[in-house]
């Protein structure tokens, strides 16, 4: 008799235990994917622990590419994504929610010798597709008419990324079309252009500004864009300077989109994690709260309603 009740004792406390680290596993919720989300979702994170201690994150980057493709691996509960979502991936079993909006923006170096012609004249789409995908415009000077010749340095991005896919569908291309030098992440790709006085890359914008200052970061500065192609940056095209100034235009639709695009969590199929899903409709309720904080635009109320509903 002692011997059954320590026997189902033993039995009990396997199953007490098998339970608990279910339990633990279950508010455990993993994240990998897009650069340009991750901030975000760090301080989504941070915040939703705050309230919530007993989930647990596990955050990394990596790429959009790489969160995709995480997410429909299973290897992850949520991947950051930041480009429109194709056909294909459609077809794979993709789900998805929006977050929020930014964009991708063009970047030198504030070292480079025609930034004062570059503010006032900008550089129009099709410069930048002269440069990016037709790859026959391959000096500052000519390019800009101006005496002196200096020849261009691109950059692009070598890893599958949603900032390089929106600013070649920006360019009529894919990020397979894009010339350059191909440099890995956001940090990176902000790093070699500030270094290289005659570099020209693209940014998400919460890698080409300081959050805390509200200005460029140091060594960088943004490529304006002639929207109207009129061949000067007119005053209504003239938001760069301060990460407010670019936000408001994004916000506001005067900045392009693309290069201005939504991004998401995507997810093979709809999570069944209750923690997961839990997570999802706070960043999409009281979690935007923390949106503009972050440095991004928030999304509007209708979206958010058709979000919420996808989630049940």
């Amino acid at each position: 008799m002692k011997r059954s009740i320590i026997l189902f004792a033993i039995a009990s406390a396997i199953v007490l235990s098998g339970c608990a680290s279910r339990k633990k596993k279950d508010n455990t919720i993993t994240l990998s994917g897009a650069f340009a989300l991750y901030p975000l979702a760090v301080k989504w994170t941070e915040e939703y622990s705050k309230i919530n201690p007993e989930v647990r994150f596990n955050v990394s980057g990596g790429g959009a590419g790489k969160g995709m493709a995480d997410a429909l691996a299973g290897a992850v509960d949520l991947g950051m994504f930041s480009r429109e979502i194709s056909a294909e991936e459609k077809s794979k079993g993709v789900w998805w929610v929006g977050l929020t909006i930014d964009a991708v923006v063009p970047t030198i170096s504030s070292q480079n010798p025609y930034l004062p012609v570059l503010r006032q004249q900008g550089l129009s789409r099709s410069d930048f597709k002269a440069i990016f995908i037709d790859k026959t415009a391959v000096d500052w000077g000519e390019l800009l008419g101006q005496p002196e010749k200096a020849g261009i340095t691109i950059y692009t991005r070598s890893d599958a990324c949603g900032a390089a896919e929106t600013w070649a569908k920006y360019l009529e291309g894919h990020q397979e079309n894009l010339a350059g030098i191909g440099i890995y992440g956001d940090p990176g790709m902000a790093d070699a252009v500030a270094k290289d006085k005659l570099g020209l890359g693209f940014n998400n914008t919460i890698f080409a500004y300081d959050i805390k200052t509200g200005k460029k970061r140091p060594g960088m500065e943004i490529a304006p864009i002639d929207i109207n192609d009129n061949g000067m940056i007119d005053p209504e095209e003239d938001f760069y300077e301060t990460f407010d100034g670019i936000l408001e235009a994004i916000a506001n639709g005067v900045y392009p989109s693309p290069p201005a695009r939504e991004l998401y969590f995507v997810a093979k199929g709809k999570p069944q994690k209750q923690a997961t899903l839990d997570f999802i409709r706070w960043c999409l309720t009281e979690g935007q709260q923390y949106v503009k904080e972050a440095g991004y635009v928030p999304i509007d109320n209708e979206k958010i309603d058709s979000y919420l509903k996808k989630l049940g």
